[in-house]
């Protein structure tokens, strides 16, 4: 720290407390050098982490949208709020291990939809349905055949139709 005195870079600290409200430290300061003392602060150096939309904007991460998105796309459905917290959390730490602190809102989107396709394609659907802007019906469509053809090849679904 340097001396707002005379420039040394050199200081003992002589007393440290945290303020009132928490979100600093106070220390009062010594030169080692003109042995006046001064007065510093700390504080945690909050950078937000960001996300980019899809036209470029970047806005802060905000979990709570990701929470609204989905208790809309599972309403009605057979989720807990456990399982929805699980999602949210899983993208909030995709976002947090981002070298530059922001993340494309598509990389996010992919998470959510894989997570959401393995718990319950309803909402899997109402989520795509929005999050990947359908332009018209059979677009729509196109992706319910595809659920509908992955649901057909899946083990579980042979061993119902051999049982019959």
């Amino acid at each position: 720290m340097k001396c707002p005195f005379c420039a040394h870079l050199e200081d003992k600290v002589v007393d440290s407390r945290e303020s009132k409200d928490g979100d600093s430290i106070r220390r009062r300061r010594e030169c080692l050098e003109c042995g006046k003392r001064f007065t510093s602060y700390e504080r945690i150096d909050e950078i937000p982490y960001m996300v980019v939309k899809k036209d470029g904007k970047r806005e802060a991460f905000d979990r709570n949208k990701i929470m609204a998105g989905l208790l809309r796309a599972c309403e009605k459905r057979p989720i807990s709020a456990n399982q929805l917290e699980s999602i949210v959390d899983s993208v909030e730490h995709f976002v947090q291990e981002s070298a530059d602190r922001e993340r494309p809102t598509s990389e996010l989107g992919k998470i959510i939809m894989a997570r959401l396709k393995e718990l319950d394609k309803v909402a899997y659907v109402r989520f795509a349905s929005v999050y990947l802007e359908f332009e018209d019906v059979s677009e729509f469509m196109t992706e319910l055949k595809y659920l509908v053809r992955s649901r057909d090849k899946s083990p579980s679904k042979e061993k119902k139709s051999k049982l019959k």
